[in-house]
């Protein structure tokens, strides 16, 4: 049931691209593994090879410590709509900050966002799709605001130091390095 490939196909780029959450998954060999769910306009497929993740400031920071370990990533996608389809990206992520040489040419591929982190890029390994059949369907609804509001209102300087407070390390005391990156 599953196929596997080791590109995008246009066929799956067209799949991503109306899809409203993916989910990531980091780990690193002694760490907890890391499942997070994502949303908002913030996944972009650069190439058959490339991916884009615009990483917004969240509660904590796994991903950006997991990936300075190792750089282990994969990335999911259901279809919640439509004909059933289970996608997963594997690959190798990079954690872009802004002081990284890819920063201004990646950033405005994405809309202004307050709070935005990082930006992650993945070189893609392996595509895997599968068919998804026992997923449920779910209508969307639209977008959560929350977590833009939460960042406005915050202000740059409070949003760096909710980094310096809550996005420094770890779970499990992994540096983070978000502190180089500004």
């Amino acid at each position: 049931m599953a196929n596997q490939s080791d590109h995008i196909s246009k066929r799956i780029q067209k799949f991503i691209s109306k899809q409203k959450i993916f989910f990531v998954a980091t780990a690193t060999e002694e760490s907890r593994i890391n499942l997070s769910p994502k949303g908002m306009d913030s996944f972009r497929v650069l190439n058959e090879k490339k991916v884009l993740w615009l990483n917004l400031t969240g509660s904590g920071n796994e991903t950006a410590a997991h990936l300075n370990e190792n750089g282990r990533i994969t990335i999911m996608f259901c279809s919640f709509e439509g004909a059933p389809n289970i996608l997963r990206l594997y690959g190798k992520g990079t954690v872009i900050h802004p002081n990284h040489k890819d920063w201004s040419k990646s950033i405005d591929l994405f809309p202004k966002l307050a709070g935005t982190r990082q930006i992650i890029s993945i070189d893609i390994e392996m595509v895997q799709t599968s068919c998804g059949m026992s997923i449920p369907y779910f209508d969307f609804k639209g977008e959560r605001l929350e977590l833009d509001e939460w960042a406005e209102k915050k202000g740059e300087e409070g949003i760096r130091q909710y980094w310096k407070d809550k996005n420094e390390t770890s779970i499990d005391g992994i540096p983070t390095r978000i502190e180089e990156g500004y």
